[in-house]
């Protein structure tokens, strides 16, 4: 039996910042492996769960982290000291998640990761790029010489769907929502302030949208898409709700397609593996903002502002 206390951030009320505490460590049923925690993502999965705005809630008190990676400290299937990731089987939603120094998870969660990889990239990459390679290959379904407009193009999901649908032979044009951002839209990709966003500033119509942040921008972004293309909708992060006209969006014949990586993710693994090498070996750029356990409130802050680059990780040391 393994023994002794470790810190984690503690969620007592939701809408308001947990709290660092000391707790005993977690400990695991026959079906569970228990880590120690590296790094772990905080993603706007998880701010939705903070502000209790998410339609699977968990019991408070509540450690927050729907992803995680770290290195096994007792399982019945992994070797002690395997390096790991873990997402989904209800973790940070319906059972304490990985915002602590210690995690448990069940076996079916827990995922070995190449020996080395950067714990903050293995507890990133895969909702944002499994969600960017659904949309360009899935659901938008790229084809070679097609035009694609790509909303948040410097956020984690935005960026890699630029570099996936450029790999695929597509014209892209990047959309940022300020001004420093212009410069962290992947080469090869026109870039575009969503403020400035129209058919003067894109061109002709384009084949495919793919919003990765919602709001104000996903209609005006719709609006340049030609009669009988498509939009697949990943995030919204600018805003959750969309007004339709019916008559209108009858009238644009442009399929509205969600990209949900809850009904995906076991599909994608595979995928996710060979993404993954890509990035760590730097075919693919994702960035990451790294901050320390006592740092939460200004990744949040920086998450919720929208003034992060790409994804945003709490590193454990």
């Amino acid at each position: 039996m393994t023994t002794g206390t470790s810190r984690a951030l503690v969620l007592e009320r939701f809408g308001s910042p947990p709290r660092t505490l000391r707790r005993p460590l977690p400990t695991r049923a026959a079906d569970e492996t228990l880590l120690r925690v590296l790094a772990a993502q905080v993603g706007h999965l998880d701010l939705n769960v903070l502000d209790g705005h998410f339609g699977i809630l968990p019991s408070l008190p509540f450690v927050p982290g729907t992803e995680a990676c770290g290195t096994v400290v007792a399982s019945d299937v992994h070797p002690e000291g395997t390096l790991v990731r873990v997402r989904g089987a209800g973790l940070g939603l319906s059972r304490d998640g990985g915002w602590a120094e210690h995690a448990v998870a069940a076996d079916r969660a827990v995922v070995p990761v190449p020996p080395g990889t950067d714990p903050a990239l293995a507890c990133c990459f895969f909702s944002a790029a499994g969600s960017a390679w659904a949309a360009v290959h899935d659901v938008a379904a790229l084809c070679e010489g097609e035009r694609v407009l790509v909303t948040g193009a410097a956020g984690a999901v935005g960026c890699l769907a630029v570099q996936l649908a450029l790999r695929a032979g597509a014209e892209v044009i990047g959309v940022v929502g300020r001004q420093a951002k212009r410069a962290h839209v992947p080469a090869g990709a026109k870039a575009v302030l969503a403020g400035d966003l129209s058919a003067d500033a894109v061109g002709e119509p384009v084949d495919a949208l793919i919003d990765t942040v919602g709001g104000s921008v996903l209609p005006a972004a719709l609006k340049l898409v030609r009669p009988g293309g498509r939009a697949a909708l990943i995030g919204y992060s600018a805003g959750r709700e969309l007004t339709v006209d019916l008559a209108d969006f009858l009238l644009a014949d442009v399929p509205l397609l969600p990209v949900s990586m809850m009904s995906r993710a076991v599909d994608l693994t595979p995928v996710g593996d060979r993404l993954l090498a890509e990035i760590a070996s730097g075919e693919l750029n994702l960035p990451i903002e790294r901050y320390t356990l006592d740092r939460l409130e200004t990744a949040v802050e920086r998450l919720r502002t929208g003034a992060a680059i790409g994804k945003v990780a709490m590193t454990m040391e």
